[in-house]
């Protein structure tokens, strides 16, 4: 029996041997063409171009506070720089556990920026059972751009004047030096632990809900000692409410240059500062980290916004996003230790 032609191909098309290659084919084929172009650019356009839209900043602590202040100061220059507004989503609560929550489960595409600092990237390791993220596996540090010190500042009412009478007195009274602090697990309240343990002496710790009642508090004499944030206590210090005695960083700060540091006022070796930065849920392309922290070095590296930050007690950093990711390392390291002597838990 003869097969023609026609019929032979109608039995491949029927078994899918010999798909059809006229006009209608092409038109098919080029439309999946475009369809995959489309769904290609906006890859292409967010590593090449970025951004091209306005970005999320989540900021995981209260509106009003230090690290509130520094990262509206410097969402404004990022605004300005990338041509895109970069919008701050204050998100607190639970130590900076809610927000930086937030950022990790954040889509990696760039357009979810958060803000880092000692509390949430290092100090909350050892303070907290658990965490609902892994710091090393879920962010990807962008780069630190500053840090502040805190302030030692005593009652009006404590016949103390520097760091030396302070010490002296706390080991004549001891267990009678009641310190504030807007938390248990803060910098400020392991700071002063710290201060304690290097001193030898007793002094006790009150943890208020803010660190602005703490220091209402001790404006009145209800607490004799605290160690805050400069850039929060510090008109406080300078209206005279409170009584100014030191700084914690390792060399005096910007922000109150006629204060002493504690190392300075005899405590040698003594350190605390807290730090900021930039991370971004990790999967984030490389190509938009770089281009992050580039343009960050050039907003902080100004000598206006040097100035800008400053006023309120910061101090710009800067550098690669492998040295910020050092520093959390150091710092995770350093104060789990501090942690464990002091007995300080944050569950």
């Amino acid at each position: 029996m003869t097969i023609s032609k026609f019929e032979l191909q109608d039995n491949q098309k029927s078994k899918g041997k010999c798909p059809p290659r006229g006009i209608g084919y092409l038109a098919v084929r080029l439309k999946l063409w475009l369809l995959a172009g489309m769904l290609i650019s906006p890859l292409t356009v967010s590593a090449d171009d970025y951004p091209i839209r306005p970005i999320r900043f989540i900021v995981p602590s209260a509106a009003g506070g230090g690290p509130d202040t520094s990262s509206r100061m410097l969402a404004v220059e990022l605004s300005a720089v990338l041509g895109q507004q970069v919008v701050v989503d204050n998100r607190p609560g639970a130590s900076g556990v809610i927000g930086t929550d937030l950022i990790a489960k954040s889509n990696p595409d760039g357009y979810t920026l958060g803000a880092a600092n000692i509390l949430t990237l290092a100090l909350n390791r050892s303070l907290l059972k658990s965490l609902p993220y892994n710091i090393d596996k879920d962010f990807k540090p962008v780069i630190q751009y500053s840090f502040v010190t805190n302030l030692l500042a005593v009652s009006p009412s404590l016949p103390v004047n520097s760091v030396k009478e302070l010490i002296a007195y706390a080991r004549a009274n001891p267990g009678k030096v009641l310190y504030g602090s807007g938390g248990v697990g803060t910098t400020h309240h392991l700071g002063m632990a710290l201060l304690a343990h290097m001193t030898h002496t007793n002094m006790v710790h009150v943890p208020y809900k803010s660190a602005q009642q703490a220091v209402a508090e001790l404006s009145t004499g209800q607490i004799q000692a605290m160690s805050d944030g400069i850039a929060s206590i510090l008109p406080h210090v300078r209206a005279g409410r409170v009584r100014g005695l030191a700084t914690t960083g390792s060399k005096r700060s910007v922000g109150a240059p006629e204060l002493p540091t504690i190392a300075e006022a005899g405590v040698p070796g003594f350190e605390v500062i807290s730090w900021n930065g930039l991370v971004f849920p990790s999967g984030v392309s490389q190509v938009i980290l770089m281009r992050m922290n580039k343009v960050t070095n050039t907003i902080i590296g100004a000598a206006d916004f040097k100035a800008r930050i400053g006023k309120v007690g910061y101090e710009t950093v800067g550098g690669t996003a492998e040295q910020f990711k050092e520093l959390i390392a150091r710092d995770t390291k350093k104060w789990a230790e501090i942690i464990k002597t002091s007995g300080a838990r944050a569950d």
